[in-house]
């Protein structure tokens, strides 16, 4: 049997390779106790990513924006549900524990996206950050990379929504306080579970549970306009957590809520099943069910239509909780519209326009 890559901070306990690879390398014990011995850190690699744009868009008809940025490819937090992990195969990496330890950094995304937003053909609109890999991981603190877009975003008013689970988004705090005033930026902070124990192994580089509910209530003190999202719910995991979730977030000072079921695309599948055998293995076939019931039998159903909520009689009574708990505290409106008619496009050279500091 194939001995599961048990390391500290990760949270994938595999490594294959991704689905375009024609080979794949699997340690097995040879029954000689050749895999007893413990295994060496892992640390985490960095690459450059020489891309030559930085805004990416989409036409999916289920998401609130159109347009995004990921400083970052891979993630540190290493999340075991996260949906970007198949990305990583695009590079000739595994959505295992490569996604989490070997990261493509983007060095030159705010230049990138100051040339980008002064094309003469641009039209503003919110960008999203947060939407695929975490923009403010581990490795935020070195290459301070958000903080140079929110630099940019904040000198053209660009409007600007973040989703994170990390507290580092307060060191931002001056740069989007002065840009909510403008109602140019609203945050959302994504809390999975209350249970600390739950969290060390299903999100293991993420902030505890409460220091994300503290920056929550850091960033609306500062004026920011800021909500919950309860993602991923889980099955029979943190589904019991749901309303605790809302109610704490609601304390925090959130002013919107939503959520999102669990989601397992491509290798994510695989990856959360053997994580779930190894951490909650009396758990794992019930879990699975349910998921299989909530996406027409399958695993995973990427119908624009559901994959978001999911079908069936466990996705609509998640849906009917989550519900009630957001009209019982006053969370079901959405964040204030963000403003897109104060942008500012930089002359040729860079400079801004006169007309912006008036």
């Amino acid at each position: 049997m194939p001995k599961p890559l048990l390391y500290k901070g990760r949270g994938s306990i595999s490594n294959a390779a991704g689905r375009f690879e024609k080979q794949d390398c699997v340690a097995i014990d040879d029954g000689w106790g050749s895999l007893d011995a413990d295994l060496p850190p892992l640390r985490t690699e960095v690459a450059i990513d020489s891309s030559k744009s930085v805004i990416s868009y989409n036409e999916s008809p289920d998401l609130p924006f159109d347009r995004s940025i990921n400083p970052y490819r891979g993630c540190e937090h290493g999340c075991i549900y996260c949906f970007a992990r198949p990305s990583h195969a695009y590079l000739g990496l595994s959505p295992g524990l490569d996604f989490e330890s070997h990261i493509l950094v983007k060095p030159d995304a705010a230049r990138l996206l100051r040339e980008e937003l002064g094309k003469r053909n641009y039209r503003c609109a919110p960008l999203a950050l947060g939407t695929n890999t975490d923009p403010y991981q581990p490795l935020e603190r070195e290459h301070k990379i958000m903080r140079q877009i929110l630099e940019v975003l904040a000198e053209m008013r660009h409007p600007v929504s973040i989703v994170t689970k990390s507290a580092l988004i307060e060191r931002d705090i001056d740069v989007l306080s002065a840009m909510a005033a403008e109602g140019l930026a609203s945050v959302y902070l994504s809390v999975t579970t209350l249970d600390r124990n739950l969290a060390r192994t299903l999100e293991p580089r993420a902030a505890a549970p409460q220091r994300r509910l503290q920056a929550l209530t850091a960033l609306r003190e500062a004026g920011i306009p800021t909500g919950v999202l309860v993602a991923p719910v889980i099955p029979a995991l943190n589904d019991h957590e749901l309303e605790n979730i809302v109610k704490a977030a609601h304390a925090a000072g959130a002013m919107s809520a939503d959520y999102i079921l669990l989601r397992l695309p491509l290798e994510v599948a695989g990856l959360f099943e053997e994580w779930l055998q190894q951490h909650y293995p009396l758990k794992a076939q019930h879990v699975l069910n349910l998921i299989r019931e909530s996406r027409g039998g399958k695993l995973y159903d990427a119908d624009f239509e559901q994959r978001m909520r999911g079908t069936g009689s466990y996705a609509d009574l998640i849906g009917q909780r989550f519900r009630l708990i957001c009209k019982r505290l006053g969370l079901e409106g959405d964040l204030p519209e963000l403003r897109s008619d104060l942008f500012r496009k930089p002359e040729a050279g860079g400079q801004m326009s006169f007309d912006f500091f008036t």
